[in-house]
């Protein structure tokens, strides 16, 4: 399984996103503190009834608990676009 569908599964386990998409950003970095580890850049935009209520802050904490240890063993930076339905809409 790929960087990108671990990522995938991982946030349509923990928030059940209307829509998610993932991209490998890795490419854009060469030679870059976190391409020299192996880690990768992504960028996610995820659509959650899960962000009703909450601070773009605690979204993003939402993000990253789900994705646990892969944020220290595969992803050096993660760009984060995350919405509720409505605010999608």
């Amino acid at each position: 399984m790929s960087r990108v569908e671990r990522i995938r599964a991982a946030l349509e386990a923990a928030l059940q996103p209307q829509v998610l998409e993932v991209a490998d950003d890795s490419h854009k970095h060469a030679g870059h503190e976190g391409a020299r580890d192996g880690r990768g850049h992504f960028s996610v935009r995820i659509v959650s009834a899960a962000f009703a209520g909450k601070a773009p802050l605690a979204r993003h904490r939402a993000v990253y608990a789900a994705l646990g240890t892969m944020m220290q063993t595969d992803i050096h930076a993660l760009a984060i676009e995350a919405r509720t339905p409505e605010e999608a809409a």
